[in-house]
């Protein structure tokens, strides 16, 4: 049984205990003269019996989810010719690929090696083992602990109590887990990091003006060992975020002004879901705008004054992108105008202000910490766009402030490393997770100043 499917059986359980265990609790009750003899509401009970069914299961379960995948492959990896076996993790990752893709039909076996069509029969040996003995095992747990949780009813026990405090533990293992997520993708970038300016120095990759990390055919190219000079990537970036963020936080701001000040409530509930509706358009499909509308209408438009311009070009990227953020700057604005409380615009409309004097002089100042932060975190959301600026910006890696000319992204070119069967010995995927570091960092202290602003100017209202 697949993981999804076992998932909604143990679910399955966990409310068939839940129901048990209440009607149990209520029928224990009936004797002493109803549920107001026990010691908590059968609810509770309910509840108890449906986490002592839940928890282990799940627990189970995502254990063996979680290391199943390892032991298969050391599994199969020993059971190759001593010949076969691969020296290092780059090898065993593309060996363990085409074992499966052997395994999946996407291979045929007469393309490959006897012993590798043995591994691929072995590795789908394993794969329906290890779906049966997990869907026994965890259906067991589950079932079990259910019954154990059905049979440790009492009308004397306080279930309430243990139900809330299984429930902290609960929520302090999920603050946790998201906790030591992000520690171990912090982590897992440094480390790669490091293995990447083992072999590329770091004052060549912080102030280099060259990108171009495959490895030269000949020794008159940019470098015989690839260029890996990050400064045209962040250019790039900061160039289509700059144009992004001039189209989106103008109108965002002014179409949040409007619907928050001066629109009626018929108005504002039809343009408001119209223009939230911009935010649900995947981003594949703005690319493709992009690249087929918007950067053509550039170009052309380029051309009839007579200036040169990229087929593919950082303002149509950027432009488009902006459109793609407006929803994001106009609902946060939207909400910390409405936040400013009633008060502060009865009191200035009081004093003979107009309703336009009102929003520049008292409105708007109040609300400006908030709006400033929520656009500090809509350049984040810019700086981390990708497939826009493949579609309609290109690849090409160029040190340039012209808008009109080919640029890339540092997110673009982390998908371009990353893309296909690579290995990670390389300094050209490793140049993957140093753009990435890089990325986080400047992100997250985008985010910091954006908290930073809010805190520091901040109004209290009673």
């Amino acid at each position: 049984m697949q993981p999804a499917n076992l998932l909604l059986l143990t679910i399955v359980c966990v409310l068939v205990a839940y129901g048990v265990g209440y009607a149990r609790s209520r029928s224990l009750a009936m004797p002493l003269g109803g549920i107001r003899h026990l010691k908590s509401l059968p609810f509770y009970y309910g509840a108890r019996a449906a986490l002592w069914c839940g928890l282990p299961a799940l627990f189970v379960l995502g254990l063996w989810v979680a290391f199943q995948g390892k032991v298969i492959q050391t599994l199969v990896i020993g059971s190759l010719p001593q010949e076969m076996i691969p020296g290092n993790e780059g090898e065993a990752s593309l060996l363990l690929s085409k074992i499966s893709n052997v395994a999946s039909g996407a291979l045929p076996p007469s393309f490959v090696e006897a012993p590798i069509v043995d591994a691929s029969e072995r590795l789908q040996a394993l794969r329906e083992q290890s779906r049966f003995y997990m869907s026994a095992l965890v259906v067991s747990v589950a079932v079990l602990a259910g019954f154990l949780g059905w049979v440790r009813i009492r009308p004397k026990v306080n279930a309430r109590v243990q139900v809330e405090s299984i429930l902290k533990w609960v929520f302090f293992a999920c603050a946790a887990l998201a906790i030591l997520t992000t520690l171990g993708i912090i982590f897992s970038v440094a480390f790669e990091t490091v293995r990447f300016f083992d072999k590329i120095p770091i004052t060549e990759f912080i102030f280099g003006s060259q990108w171009s990390p495959q490895t030269a055919m000949r020794a008159d190219q940019v470098a015989s060992q690839g260029a890996f000079g990050m400064i045209p990537l962040f250019t790039g970036t900061l160039l289509i975020s700059a144009i992004a963020m001039f189209v989106a936080v103008p109108v965002g701001l002014l179409s949040a002004i409007y619907l928050s000040e001066y629109a009626n409530k018929k108005v504002r509930g039809v343009v408001k879901p119209l223009l939230e509706m911009l935010a649900g358009i995947p981003t594949v499909v703005y690319g493709f705008f992009a690249a087929l509308t918007v950067a053509p209408f550039i170009s052309d438009l380029a051309a009839s004054i007579g200036i040169e311009a990229s087929s593919q070009s950082a303002l149509a990227a950027g432009g488009v992108m902006g459109i793609m953020i407006i929803p994001f700057v106009s609902s946060l604005s939207d909400d910390v105008i409405n936040a400013v409380p009633q008060t502060l615009r009865d009191g200035s409309l009081a004093l003979g202000a107009t309703q336009s004097e009102t929003m520049k002089k008292v409105i708007f100042p109040a609300a400006l910490p908030g709006i400033m932060g929520g656009i500090l975190l809509a350049v984040s959301r810019a700086i981390g766009e990708t497939m826009i600026v493949v579609m309609a910006a290109g690849l090409a890696a160029n040190l340039t402030a012209n808008p009109l000319e080919t640029v890339t992204t540092v997110t673009v070119q982390i998908v371009t490393l990353l893309t296909g069967d690579q290995e990670f010995d390389s300094a050209k995927t490793l140049a993957a997770f140093a753009l990435g570091a890089m990325l986080f960092l400047s992100t997250l202290l985008l985010n910091v100043v954006a908290l930073k602003i809010v805190r520091k100017y901040r109004e209290q209202y009673d």
